[in-house]
């Protein structure tokens, strides 16, 4: 799983360095769910399954008006080897204000205002600036 997460990242990384406005990354379950939440909290302008080959999706890239990449960073949080989780209170405790963070929970993969709604906690996957 975290394979295809780096992956789908460091091409996101890597085309928003190179001011491309589409990159091709493989399609897997979890890199959709990740797309969804960036799409939905406006850090990507959309992706589609690709035409010419169903097994690869097209990630549309969103630029400020400055020419800025509107990710400035992807990291992943928790890894394999050292695993990190969160309870309900110590999710309050996180400034949601200035970075973004991506928890995997027991409802699914959801944001970390969603998780602050819910009262749940969960494994930080990735934190967006």
């Amino acid at each position: 799983m975290k394979n295809h997460l780096e992956n789908m990242f460091s091409t996101i990384k890597n085309g928003q360095m190179a001011k491309k406005s589409v990159v091709i990354n493989s399609r897997k379950n979890i890199c959709e769910e990740f797309l969804k939440i960036f799409w939905n909290e406006g850090f990507i302008s959309g992706y589609r399954i690709s035409p010419q080959n169903t097994d690869n999706l097209e990630i549309f890239l969103k630029y400020s008006k400055t020419g800025k990449p509107v990710i400035n960073s992807l990291k992943l949080l928790s890894k394999p080897s050292q695993r990190i989780y969160y309870s309900s209170k110590q999710v309050w405790k996180l400034d949601s204000s200035k970075t973004f963070i991506i928890f995997s929970t027991n409802g699914g993969l959801k944001s970390i205002n969603q998780c602050k709604k819910d009262k749940i906690g969960g494994e930080p996957l990735v934190i967006i600036n």
